[in-house]
């Protein structure tokens, strides 16, 4: 009886500790270039020492870029930050326009960074026009949300890059590094920010 009980509290612990990390989302470093070499990307943070980044050999590199409510297609896959309204829609916060090669990530209606905030990354319908903006439909697998988008949203929008647009004094993020013996870390994606923007 004592085991099952153990069991059963170990259990409980491992899905609190998984539904946590779930709902903080991927882990980023963010940083401005300082030097490449080969593969490896030295990052300077805000605060911190300077960080060693291994890129892996497949690894994915995006530019995010500036956009604007115009860019908010019908069909475009995209990640809205939005807050819940009493009506029962939500109030876009940040969007995020993701590239085709992206299409599918993160599907689906969570909670996001900020405290009783939400995040939906699915296929946006037709904008329709309402005195709070637009509001656009965000289908994905089991459901929808109504987003209204007003103009002091951010919205950003991700474009397929290269090692070779990776330059010193660029603003870049690191998603879900991965720390190797010597303390360098490794990543298998990299964003940067295009026009002096911080991704």
């Amino acid at each position: 009886m004592r085991r099952m009980v153990l069991r059963g509290s170990v259990l409980a612990l491992l899905l609190a500790a998984t539904t946590a990390a779930a709902q903080h989302g991927p882990q980023i470093v963010r940083g401005t270039i300082d030097k490449i070499d080969g593969a490896t990307v030295s990052l300077k943070q805000a605060a911190g020492p300077n960080l060693a980044v291994k890129l892996q050999d497949k690894a994915k590199v995006f530019g995010v870029k500036r956009a604007a409510l115009s860019d908010v297609k019908a069909g475009e896959w995209i990640g809205v930050g939005a807050m819940p309204q009493p009506d029962g829609s939500q109030k876009a916060i940040e969007v995020t326009i993701f590239s085709a090669a992206q299409r599918g990530v993160g599907e689906g209606f969570k909670p996001w960074n900020r405290p009783g905030s939400t995040m939906t990354n699915g296929t946006s319908g037709t904008p329709v026009e309402s005195v709070n903006g637009r509001v656009v439909t965000v289908t994905y697998k089991g459901g929808e949300q109504k987003i209204a988008i007003g103009p002091d949203a951010k919205i950003r929008m991700y474009v397929v890059g290269s090692r070779a647009d990776l330059k010193p004094g660029l603003h870049v993020a690191v998603y879900n590094p991965q720390k190797l013996p010597d303390g360098t870390l490794q990543a298998a994606r990299i964003n940067f920010g295009i026009g002096g923007m911080v991704p």
